[in-house]
């Protein structure tokens, strides 16, 4: 069984919401070659810090996009 940190790769209908984020928030950092080779658990403080704070900037936009689309 792998660990939590490991980089296992599914289809995107097998993602949830929160891991397709991630998976193409890393893309954009271009960490998947890395990623695939080693885990989640390869990546430094600094990568694993820009990821959640690109993630949160994200998620922020989108919840600011649906109440706006609710107060119209």
């Amino acid at each position: 069984m792998p660990k939590e940190k490991d980089f296992i790769e599914k289809t995107f209908e097998e993602m949830n919401e929160m891991e397709r984020l991630k998976y193409e928030t890393a893309a954009e950092l271009g960490l998947l070659d890395q990623l695939k080779k080693s885990g989640w658990k390869s990546l430094s403080a600094s990568e694993t810090g820009r990821l959640g704070g690109i993630m949160n900037r994200k998620i922020r936009k989108q919840k600011e996009s649906q109440e706006n689309t609710k107060g119209s």
